[in-house]
Parts: structure tokens; sequence; C-alpha cells
């Protein structure tokens, strides 16, 4: 199993309606091929900066499964609007 941790910055005024976002959009998640866990966390001393973190099976079921989902486009459809600058998403495996 690997972690996407995607970073998404968005305007802390909007919190929220941003976080009330992600919940809705959690099921496309949890349709998807390859999916095993979902959580997001907001920094505390940079409240505009969150962290997405995902479970996957595999990198391929992150990158080809999903990204090539309707499920996918969903997401970005929802929680798209509230980005502040493009999310930056990396791949981590438990040592």
């Amino acid at each position: 199993m690997i972690h996407e941790v995607a970073t998404l910055t968005i305007d802390p005024a909007r919190a929220a309606d941003f976080e009330a976002t992600v919940a809705e959009a959690q099921p496309h998640f949890e349709a998807a091929k390859g999916f095993v866990s979902f959580a997001l966390h907001r920094s505390v001393e940079n409240p505009e900066r969150y962290h997405l973190v995902v479970g996957w099976e595999s990198v391929e079921a992150h990158m080809v499964d999903f990204r090539e989902s309707e499920g996918f486009q969903a997401w970005r459809a929802l929680a798209g609007p509230f980005f502040v600058g493009t999310p930056s998403v990396e791949h981590f495996a438990l040592i």
C-alpha cells in the first residue's frame, strides 16, 4: 500500500465550505479501484494548508485507475474552485 499526500492551499475564509465539499467528494475516492483509506488534515500553523492523505493499493491505482476515472473528474470539479495554486502530490510507502 502507498499513501498519496496532496498538499492543498485554499483561502482559509472558505475552510468550512471546502471541508464540506471534500466530505461530499469522498465517495468518489471510495468507489475507485484500489482505494484503501481517506483522511483530510488541516495545518494548525498554516490554516490555509491541508493534506489530503489517500491510501491506495499501488501508485498505478491512483495515477492510472483513479486519475482516468469519472470520480477524479468529479473530485476536481467539486474541489478545484477552492484551490489557490496548483496542488502538489507525492506518494509515500511505509518503511
